[in-house]
């Protein structure tokens, strides 16, 4: 693949050259690489009838005047198997729960723990302590100017933002965190640019995310204990900070 590297998007990611910068089914090379093999005689399981749809140049009906068209593919065909949960993805969960989805990932080069998949979310946001045991400063970021609100209707303090590397389990895409001030029992949220970007099917029912590799669907487990874990720290800690100051003697403060 040619071009500036850097103009690529780098979370589109073409199998057939096995580089960045647009999809499979989006590659112009493949394409015209198809159309040569179909001309040549091969790949004949793959080709359709566009009026009958069978499959197969050497399936067209006799009689017919018009010879089979050449190059006409229907997406290849290749059989892959669907993303998709049952009862058996529901195996060594703790059933029933309202847990969220808590998982261990590679960020920025480093295995980052407590990282919350939500699909709720509309960015993916990181927090100060992970930022700092990154060893980032704050000259490192870039200005993020979109206000955010939390649950609480306060709205969120932000330090900026910055493009890092998210590995998981091998599958590479760079993603631009919100750097938050605030606390969170978590290290880290992937929300839905993340999981686009991977076509990652999450399932918080069965505690798992799902998604295509070249070796086929890679699966990942969350953490239910590490999860229920960090839910009652959070809660704790908003119990203290709503408990009322007790009046102090003066001499004592």
């Amino acid at each position: 693949m040619g071009g500036n590297l850097s103009r690529r998007n780098q979370n589109l990611y073409c199998t057939y050259h096995k580089d960045k910068g647009h999809t499979t089914e989006q590659c112009r090379v493949l394409k015209e690489h198809l159309e040569q093999l179909v001309k040549a005689g091969y790949l004949k399981e793959f080709v359709v009838d566009p009026i009958n749809q069978d499959v197969g140049q050497g399936d067209w009906p006799q009689g017919n005047p018009l010879p089979p068209p050449l190059g006409v593919i229907e997406k290849l065909k290749f059989t892959r198997e669907p993303i998709a949960f049952n009862d058996d993805d529901l195996e060594g969960t703790i059933q029933p729960h309202d847990d969220v989805l808590v998982v261990i990932t590679w960020i920025n080069g480093f295995i980052v723990k407590r990282v919350l998949i939500d699909q709720g979310s509309g960015a993916e946001v990181m927090y100060p302590d992970l930022f700092m045991g990154f060893g980032l400063k704050n000259e490192d970021l870039t200005k993020y100017d979109t206000p955010l609100v939390g649950f609480n209707g306060r709205m969120v303090i932000l330090e900026g933002q910055i493009s890092l590397l998210v590995n998981m389990e091998g599958k590479e895409v760079t993603m631009t965190f919100i750097v938050v001030t605030s606390f969170s029992p978590y290290m880290a949220i992937l929300g839905r640019p993340w999981i686009h970007a991977m076509g990652t099917v999450p399932s918080i029912l069965h505690v798992k995310v799902k998604f295509r590799t070249e070796q086929g669907i890679t699966i990942v487990r969350g953490n239910q204990q590490v999860a229920r874990q960090y839910l009652v720290a959070a809660i704790n800690r908003e119990i203290k900070q709503k408990e009322p100051v007790k009046d102090v003697p003066l001499y004592q403060l």
